[in-house]
């Protein structure tokens, strides 16, 4: 990870243009390779999805797909700066691409990586000069469908133990209850570093999903101020960073890295906590994983390039 920070950063923004276009096909292709029937040599289904490429390396091209919609979004954003305003020449096209690139997502299926993707991309294209009335017609349109799939097998589950955790602490809100036993359990100072007993067997994924539970109970309220004051430091960065980018794409691109890793942070979290539904969802840099891992360098790496050439312009 560190490797692919450190080349990203030294990677001019003129490639990531270039690349927009063959980087989303790429990534739709692999998408559509994991869930088409008769790939499961390639495409193991594990925990009733398929969301990894097994190709040697285990990997998981819904990471790959949110850099690539902030790429190809920040890049065509640019090219149709002019049509943005217009529904059927300036929003729709984007529609049909994201579409194209989440409806397999979908499939697999991964809820939350596609929601968390496609408003990645929406936050660019808004911040391109999109307008607002574009997105309210997109979440009449789509918000009829996602309440359809809430409210279908284990997602209509989850929100019902979402809405009272402790009568399902035993069943759906197994996962939330623990959660909030092992943040509770921490107080001001933690239990101590690798003192945690939650995840001997009580809260499911504390390496992966619920790692925030765990930095709660062993660093305890110090320590999640510090990881929070960590993250908080980055989006500022982030944030300045495109303030000061030399060209719009830049400056878009910069937008939505950020953006990515702070909507990430904040859903981790707050299902952690109890007041989001369970996402399934890694801490960005710190989450156990290599392809989010890598997905997270790679930007924070394309973040640096962004402000060396903003060194470079002034």
């Amino acid at each position: 990870g560190l490797v692919v920070l450190w080349a990203c950063s030294r990677i001019p923004l003129g490639f990531w243009e270039d690349c927009a276009w063959p980087l989303l096909f790429v990534v739709i292709a692999m998408l559509v390779a994991i869930i088409l029937p008769g790939t499961t040599a390639i495409a193991p289904e594990i925990n009733g999805a398929r969301r990894s490429l097994d190709l040697g390396v285990s990997f998981q091209p819904t990471e790959l797909a949110k850099l690539a919609i902030l790429v190809w979004t920040a890049h065509m954003a640019v090219r149709k700066s002019e049509q943005l305003r217009s529904l059927s020449r300036g929003f729709l096209p984007f529609l049909l691409v994201w579409g194209a690139l989440l409806t397999p997502i979908l499939l697999q299926p991964d809820l939350s990586t596609a929601f968390v993707a496609g408003l990645c991309g929406a936050v660019v294209l808004f911040a391109a000069g999109g307008r607002i009335a574009h997105f309210v017609l997109l979440s009449l349109l789509v918000g009829p469908l996602v309440l359809a799939q809430l409210g279908e097998g284990f997602r209509k589950a989850r929100m019902m133990a979402f809405g009272d955790v402790e009568e399902f602490a035993s069943a759906e809100g197994y996962q939330v209850h623990q959660s909030l036993i092992a943040i509770g359990s921490g107080g001001i100072t933690g239990v101590g570093f690798g003192e945690g007993r939650q995840k001997f067997g009580f809260l499911p994924e504390p390496h992966n999903d619920f790692i925030f539970a765990m930095i709660g109970e062993e660093w305890g309220l110090l320590g999640v101020i510090v990881v929070l004051g960590l993250y908080l430091t980055l989006v500022l960065v982030g944030f300045r960073i495109a303030r000061g980018a030399p060209d719009p794409f830049g400056q878009l691109l910069a937008i939505g890295i950020t953006s990515m890793i702070a909507l990430q942070a904040l859903l981790h979290i707050g299902v952690g906590l109890g007041v989001v539904p369970p996402t399934g969802l890694s801490l960005p840099l710190v989450s156990y994983g290599r392809s989010n891992l890598l997905v997270s360098m790679t930007g924070v790496g394309m973040l640096l390039s962004i402000g060396r050439s903003m060194r470079g312009s002034s």
